[in-house]
């Protein structure tokens, strides 16, 4: 059994391999590898592994530009120290997904599964795996400072119930129903705050979960939305949002 390992920090390639000598004794590791050049180079040089294990974050950028250029049949156990939620939606996908350090007990399942499996073509989705990890990764706006006559406050995320556009002007309205101005477009606001939290219903409104009152089937399989403390009784979500707006409520 040949195993690949892909991995920039050198405490965490010794782990991994003295992990992989005490499961697998009898098989022969190559590596480690510590960029996407020489792992290019490998694989590119020498058969295919019958197991990649291989880091996320290499010193040279992301690992998945190793797989574009060189297309391998190999199973892969994926490393990274991005936090479990990831973790949970990818093992959902067949691909054994490792969080670091390495527990023992999980790698020696990911071991026994690639066993059982050897039969079977390896399926790796990578563009999936980097839209989970995008996601986990970037940093929504948690905070926003507004200013109310000489004072300034700071409002938590968490509290907004919903956020609209009025003559030209953004305003931002808490949980509590106290309005304030911010100094953002609703599209930068779409793109900044965390989609599992915010829904953008339509070109003057980004709502949380919690601030629907009401949804209403309206003609041309639209909906209208009714928001709590809000007067705006004309909140439309076009037919071509509306799935993605069941999605958002069902996930």
């Amino acid at each position: 059994m040949n195993i690949l390992v892909i991995e920039d920090e050198r405490p965490a390639a010794t782990r991994i391999i003295k992990l992989l000598n005490d499961l697998i004794p009898e098989a022969s590791i190559h590596g480690h590898f510590d960029t996407i050049v020489d792992s290019v180079e490998w694989l590119s040089s020498n058969p295919a592994p019958d197991l990649i294990i291989s880091d996320i974050e290499l010193a040279d950028g992301q690992s998945f530009e190793i797989y574009n250029q060189v297309k391998t049949s190999s199973p892969i156990i994926f490393t990274t120290a991005y936090d479990q939620f990831a973790i949970k939606a990818f093992k959902l996908n067949s691909i054994d997904y490792l969080l670091k350090p390495i527990d023992p007990e999980e790698l020696g399942q990911a071991i026994e599964k690639y066993k059982n499996n050897t039969n079977k073509p390896a399926t790796v989705d990578l563009n999936m795996l980097q839209s989970l990890l995008q996601k986990e990764s970037k940093q929504y706006k948690d905070r926003f400072m507004v200013k109310v006559g000489e004072k300034i406050y700071s409002i938590n995320s968490q509290d907004i119930s919903f956020i609209y556009s009025e003559q030209k002007a953004t305003f931002l309205q808490t949980q509590g129903g106290k309005k304030y101005i911010v100094d953002y477009t609703l599209d930068q606001l779409d793109s900044d705050l965390n989609p599992d939290q915010f829904f953008r219903l339509n070109r003057k409104y980004i709502t949380s979960l919690e601030a629907i009152d009401e949804i209403i089937t309206y003609s041309n399989s639209r909906l209208k939305i009714k928001l709590k403390n809000c007067e705006d009784n004309d909140i439309i979500v076009s037919r071509e949002k509306v799935n993605a707006l069941k999605s958002w409520l069902d996930q």
